[in-house]
């Protein structure tokens, strides 16, 4: 009964589309123009397991946020378990197919907006991106709205022009199940799910409006979606930002290339929006929270939280372990007496609520760095 009340609930800041659960569609286009015009981004975040999906949601119901969950290539795969056959990339897909059907089934529960998204994905894997692809036609035919809320296509190492018209390509058939893609622009540094980009040219790390501006004119040609809304993309256009794990200080982010670039592009189309672009950040870690806010008012409605969260969650699982490491060096026998059962101590849910909990905390604390808190 609880997922069914929550389900018809309206949240009283949101547009009225947007419900608890997974949103797509109107309702994702709604939320995030809602998040554009009130200056917060929403976290996206990669997932390996039902662990990692609960603390996303568990933030975000705590906050009072939307949030994004994310799944990645290998994410996928590692969801569906490495000895799977991964033939034509079956087991990433699989995975990630049942990812999105777990987030589905609890999304309802905590209360808030979720997105389902997957991440990079460039030239060499658009196997994966066709099957995941086809699931969402599928579940389309059955229900009325994609089985995913958006995909991103990482086609930066390419040249511009081939990366705007595969992606173009793309969305003329995700918008006929009102899918929105997301794409890159010049090329995010650091290394993440076996993408390294460490030794990359400089000058890449920074995307021109120009760039943004052909990518704008190509995408909003494909017209309506079926559900008649125009076709839905977002941008991730390079402004310094890398991958990775770095001290404050060492990373250079410019967003002001981002505030150029809704300048340059509103100039063009001369219609009064003074946002047109939609960004996304890749790469945030190191960055200042006065950077990150800045290029919030750009027009960055989402930033992926990523390396912090793997690490939270460790951290969370390594003091559980450090804590109670006496009742963890076999089944019977701890400090309580050599014949005193250990199991309540080594229950593999101890160690991942711990992980969760851990987790769902930076979340919660980057969330207050995105100014996603209480927008719901």
């Amino acid at each position: 009964m609880a997922a069914t009340a929550s389900a018809t609930k309206t949240f009283p800041n949101l547009p009225a589309t947007v419900k608890p659960g997974v949103v797509t569609g109107t309702a994702l286009k709604d939320l995030l123009q809602y998040a554009k015009d009130n200056e917060f981004a929403i976290p996206g975040v990669n997932i390996v397991g039902t662990s990692s999906i609960n603390a996303c949601m568990e933030a975000a119901k705590k906050t009072g946020g939307p949030i994004m969950v994310t799944f990645s290539r290998g994410g996928g795969q590692f969801i569906a378990g490495k000895a799977a056959d991964n033939e034509d990339d079956a087991a990433c897909i699989a995975g990630s197919v049942a990812g999105a059907l777990h987030v589905r089934t609890v999304a309802e529960l905590y209360g808030v907006p979720v997105i389902l998204h997957t991440d990079h994905c460039c030239k060499a894997w658009l196997t994966w991106f066709d099957g995941m692809l086809d699931a969402n036609e599928k579940y389309f035919e059955q229900n009325g709205e994609p089985l995913f809320s958006s995909h991103m296509l990482d086609l930066s190492e390419e040249p511009l022009e081939e990366n705007i018209d595969i992606c173009f390509d793309y969305l003329k058939r995700m918008s006929k199940v009102n899918l929105l893609l997301e794409m890159e622009l010049g090329i995010t540094g650091g290394e993440e799910d076996g993408v390294d980009n460490s030794d990359v040219d400089a000058s890449k790390l920074y995307t021109q409006p120009e760039e943004v501006w052909q990518v704008y004119e190509k995408l909003t040609s494909v017209g309506k979606a079926a559900n008649g809304d125009d076709a839905m993309f977002t941008v991730a256009a390079a402004f310094g930002n890398v991958h990775g794990v770095y001290a404050p200080g060492n990373v250079r982010l410019d967003p002001e290339i981002l505030h150029n670039t809704q300048k340059y592009i509103a100039e063009k189309l001369g219609d009064g929006n003074k946002k047109p672009v939609s960004f996304v950040f890749h790469g945030g870690s190191g960055s200042s929270v006065e950077d990150i806010r800045y290029a919030i008012k750009a027009g960055v409605i989402k930033m992926n939280i990523d390396t912090d969260t793997q690490w939270a969650f460790w951290d969370g699982v390594r003091a559980y372990e450090l804590k109670n490491r006496d009742y963890l060096q076999g089944q019977i026998g701890n400090p309580d007496g050599d014949d005193k059962p250990n199991k309540k101590y080594y229950d593999p849910r101890m160690s991942l609520r711990a992980g969760e909990e851990t987790m769902a905390q930076r979340l919660c604390d980057a969330m207050k760095d995105l100014n996603c808190v209480d927008v719901l």
